[in-house]
């Protein structure tokens, strides 16, 4: 009999050893990914959207150009690498210092600290920043301040919050927007079709987003492979606010992350809202930024990634796709270490055929399931392990 899955010692160096982190961004995705690998993870990296070049970008020409012309009395600035991005654009264009000089005759608000350091590294000043760092809160700070009659031009950071524009415009202003990055498709190649079977076969943990189009990306391109219900349905295989009590971060969860299926981990509440939409429960720091998801991730997995038993005299441990006997790595395929998260997570119990074909969601007849199992009591020091219970199932001895 086997005993009930404990929580492994933490590994204080590579907390992220053994697991397998899916990471979709484009922009600044070696930041995340040497972070992520530093702390021992695998990363499997699929670019959804990359940012058009500066040089090609004749729609954001005109839109600076209409900013310049209006004179806004007000200026939304969201990101600090869009204000940045604006700026080099324009001296591209040749209307840096027109830029700068409307600018400086408007009323700035920024909606967190990065923000604000970009708009005065720009030699600007600020008149209010959001509380939250929120669009939301700053589109309030803005009306609060007075848009009645005024022209205001937000700088709209990759995908449009059109409720906040709307709000806007309800509220008296005339509103202009600029988009000083632009997505368009990555063109990698076969990596976002491979990751998207991962998330599906349930070879990744935990599956990172940095920006909502991202998110709109993966989602479409799942859809035109035809297996958008298979891959929606793994990621909402877990909720990871379940039992957190951790005002809706998750980092305290349930405790079968690497059974019942695949985690998103999102930089912020933007990013949030297309899975939200799909029935999808994300990961999300309380501070949105990069350093914080890390943490987030290392903390969650740590907590709910890792089941160990003892059977036969050895001692089983899952770190998300890897296995360690008697703390020594095996090698052990996609599909058996399924089963094997499956047979762990029941404590004891037995599980029908049926049950662990549901479970791994890839086995379909009994011979594939027959010959998995196979696969896994000969990757483990003693087959008898796992154990066959008549006309009953499978069970971890």
């Amino acid at each position: 009999m086997s005993e009930t899955p404990q929580l492994s010692s933490p590994h204080l160096d590579q907390p992220l050893r053994g697991f397998r982190i899916g990471v979709t961004a484009h922009r600044r995705a070696g930041d995340l990914i040497d972070a992520l690998e530093r702390r021992g993870a695998q990363v499997q990296h699929a670019p959804a959207l990359k940012i058009a070049p500066v040089e090609d970008d004749e729609a954001l020409r005109a839109e600076t150009a209409a900013v310049i012309a209006a004179a806004p009395d007000i200026v939304m600035v969201t990101t600090a690498y869009g204000m940045r991005r604006w700026a080099e654009a324009a001296d591209v264009a040749g209307q840096g210092e027109e830029l700068l000089a409307t600018l400086a005759s408007s009323s700035i608000y920024v909606r967190g600290p990065k923000a604000r350091g970009a708009v005065r590294a720009a030699g600007l000043d600020d008149d209010g920043i959001s509380s939250d760092e929120t669009t939301a809160t700053l589109t309030d700070l803005v009306i609060s301040a007075g848009v009645v009659g005024k022209t205001v031009a937000v700088q709209v950071h990759g995908y449009t919050d059109v409720a906040a524009l709307t709000r806007l415009r309800e509220a008296g202003a005339r509103v202009l927007t600029v988009t000083p990055y632009r997505w368009v498709n990555a063109e990698e190649g076969d990596k976002l079709p491979q990751l998207i079977d991962a998330v599906i076969n349930k070879e990744i943990d935990v599956l990172t987003f940095t920006s909502a189009p991202a998110v709109d990306a993966v989602l479409s391109a799942a859809d035109a492979l035809g297996r958008g219900e298979q891959f929606r349905a793994a990621l909402r295989g877990i909720d990871p606010n379940v039992g957190s009590g951790a005002g809706g971060n998750g980092a305290g969860g349930i405790t079968t992350a690497g059974i019942g299926g695949v985690v998103c981990a999102v930089v912020g509440p933007v990013t949030a809202a297309p899975l939200l939409q799909a029935g999808i429960v994300p990961l999300m720091p309380e501070r949105f930024r990069m350093g914080a998801l890390i943490r987030l991730v290392c903390e969650y997995l740590e907590k709910t990634g890792v089941l160990r038993v003892e059977s036969a005299g050895s001692v089983l441990e899952v770190r998300g796709q890897s296995l360690l006997v008697n703390g020594l790595p095996v090698p052990v395929a996609p599909a058996p270490l399924q089963l094997l998260k499956l047979l762990m997570g029941a404590d004891g119990g037995v599980l029908s055929p049926s049950e662990l074909a549901a479970g791994t969601g890839s086995l379909e007849g009994d011979h594939a399931l027959h010959m998995t199992i196979s696969r896994l009591r000969a990757a483990l020091p003693d087959a008898s392990i796992v154990e066959t219970v008549v006309k009953r199932g499978y069970r971890l001895r």
